[in-house]
């Protein structure tokens, strides 16, 4: 694809720093903003022995904490209120996050809320928040979501079964300080399903109508680290190559789709997760293969240069068929790390898909998809995930 008749743009706000053991220097970075309290927003289910990772810096730097571990799993409005409470009542200057992308967006959210006024559903849609929030240190435990580095938090509304995403550069972190140690406990499926996600995210930026040189560079370099890493770290998830390999992917693949969006899987996403007790990763795993079969058309050589990633030759094949061959690779990884879900299993039933559709259809990702989808081919791309995914 020629850029010359564009211009593209790249940011990324947020410092990172990443390696193993990067988690010992979490209490001189928050005094680098002149803090010396702060909010430590934990996901309920961290081990304690992640914790101490993070909670021992803290006390031998002489930062101390008030701990926040009321976050709930697709992270609801109610949550970013009373994080934000105690934030306010216990004077924290800083909020540091510790956990998944539930609970990174869930601290990035508070961040804001405490130099913004208001309730966080204000600032639903993108670029609508006025003023920086306060400093946000983002420690991910999972290799998923990106959200260290992504201008997005998405928040629920589970009473009313809504949900939206807040984008603003004032919503990403001001530090991902992203220490692969902090991974390692993290069990299979949940290691799985996540590196799906990152995959979903690289893939949907690389092929997608945004797509731009350094978000495309990003795109590749984060697939082949999946490619590489995603089955190590699910059979031995105490492979630090291979954790470090996967957080980096679901880092960098952050990066990307930062400034390009991504696709159809991540437009249903909203919907699926707002009316279901469906994790965010698991929906986009059961969606991708048949978003991908769907897409291929659209951009049949990125969708070559897939397969080609995850070990396919395509060598000397008809560009169709070797695209093809790029849904049959990953399937290939499904079937290794044990991705076998269905829309079904979650109570999604065909009465249901036509409203899903329509709401998916009404989301910035589906513009830049790399073919224009209607709400009959949303239905039918769902149709087709109600059971688990298996190759041809």
């Amino acid at each position: 694809m020629s850029y010359h008749h564009r211009i593209f743009a790249w940011e990324l706000p947020s410092r990172i720093e990443f390696g193993i053991g990067a988690a010992a220097n979490l209490a001189d970075r928050v005094k680098e903003y002149g803090a010396d309290r702060v909010l430590l927003a934990a996901d309920p289910g961290l081990p304690e022995a992640v914790l101490n990772k993070v909670t021992t810096p803290l006390d031998e730097g002489g930062v101390s904490r008030v701990v926040f571990r009321d976050i709930e799993p697709e992270p609801d409005a109610r949550g970013v209120e009373a994080g934000l409470e105690l934030a306010r009542s216990e004077g924290c200057e800083v909020v540091v996050g510790v956990g998944g992308g539930s609970t990174l967006d869930t601290a990035k959210a508070i961040a804001v809320m405490l130099r913004n006024e208001g309730h966080i559903r204000d600032y639903a849609g993108q670029d609508l928040i006025p003023e920086p929030g306060a400093p946000v240190i983002a420690m991910p435990t999972t290799a998923g979501t990106g959200s260290e580095v992504t201008v997005w938090s998405v928040i629920a509304e589970k009473d009313k079964k809504k949900k939206y995403g807040v984008g603003s550069r004032y919503m990403t972190a001001s530090l991902a300080l992203c220490d692969p140690e902090l991974t390692v406990t993290l069990p299979p499926h949940i290691t799985a399903a996540s590196g799906i996600d990152a995959l979903a995210h690289a893939l949907e930026s690389y092929v997608n109508k945004a797509t731009q040189p350094v978000s495309e560079a990003l795109s590749l370099q984060a697939m082949q680290l999946v490619a590489k890493s995603l089955r190590l770290a699910v059979v031995d998830g105490e492979n630090l190559e291979a954790r470090s390999d996967m957080l980096l992917a679901s880092l960098i693949a952050g990066m990307a789709f930062n400034s390009t969006r991504l696709g159809i899987a991540h437009a249903l996403a909203m919907p699926l997760g707002a009316g279901y007790k469906i994790p965010h990763s698991t929906i986009i795993a059961i969606l991708l293969p048949e978003v991908m079969r769907f897409n291929l058309v659209g951009n049949l050589e990125k969708f070559v240069r897939i397969a080609a990633i995850f070990g396919e030759r395509t060598e000397g094949m008809p560009v169709r068929d070797a695209a093809e061959l790029s849904v049959e690779a990953i399937l290939k990884v499904y079937e290794d790390i044990g991705i076998s879900d269905g829309l079904a299993r979650y109570g999604v039933r065909e009465e249901h898909l036509r409203g899903l559709a329509e709401a998916g259809i009404k989301t910035g990702n589906i513009p830049v998809n790399p073919r224009k989808p209607t709400v009959e081919d949303l239905i039918e791309i769902m149709r087709r995930s109600m059971e688990a995914p298996v190759a041809v």
